[in-house]
């Protein structure tokens, strides 16, 4: 088994391209234009409206407004289930104990509205060796692991 220790950025971004430099636009400006490459979607806007377009952006932001409304997690899944291979950043709200489940659901960019302490985020995120369920992070359930 491989070691899935994670060394964790001093930017929370768990990507290795650039950075959006582009500032996000609200879900209604970006289907008016479409032209911008980043966007931003607020609890409760629908982002399957995004699918069609999905392979021109290069940034999502989801909006948590409380840390316990959990729509952006299945906003996160339904993008990555689509294909969806940009940057999805996770903003508002966000606590440390969520950040391992928003990465599992696909989040790879993290914005919160107050500091995390990264020593507190490493070891969240090294906790568990084995997950027991499939998820947008493609790790190895460890069921796989032990049956095949």
């Amino acid at each position: 088994m491989t070691d899935r220790r994670i060394a964790v950025p001093a930017d929370l971004r768990f990507r290795h391209d650039d950075p959006a430099e582009e500032p996000a636009v609200t879900l209604d400006a970006f289907l008016n234009q479409a032209d911008s490459s980043a966007v931003r979607i607020e609890a409760g806007e629908d982002v399957r409206a995004l699918l069609p377009h999905l392979g021109h952006i290069a940034l999502i932001e989801i909006d948590f407004p409380r840390f316990r409304d959990g729509r952006g997690y299945s906003s996160a899944q339904v993008l990555r289930e689509a294909g969806y291979t940009g940057e999805l950043r996770a903003t508002g709200d966000v606590l440390v104990d969520q950040i391992d489940h928003m990465r599992r659901c696909g989040f790879d960019g993290f914005a919160p509205n107050a500091p995390i302490d990264l020593a507190v985020l490493e070891a969240s995120l090294n906790r568990y060796d084995h997950r027991y369920q499939t998820a947008a992070d493609h790790a190895v359930p460890v069921w796989k692991l032990r049956h095949g």
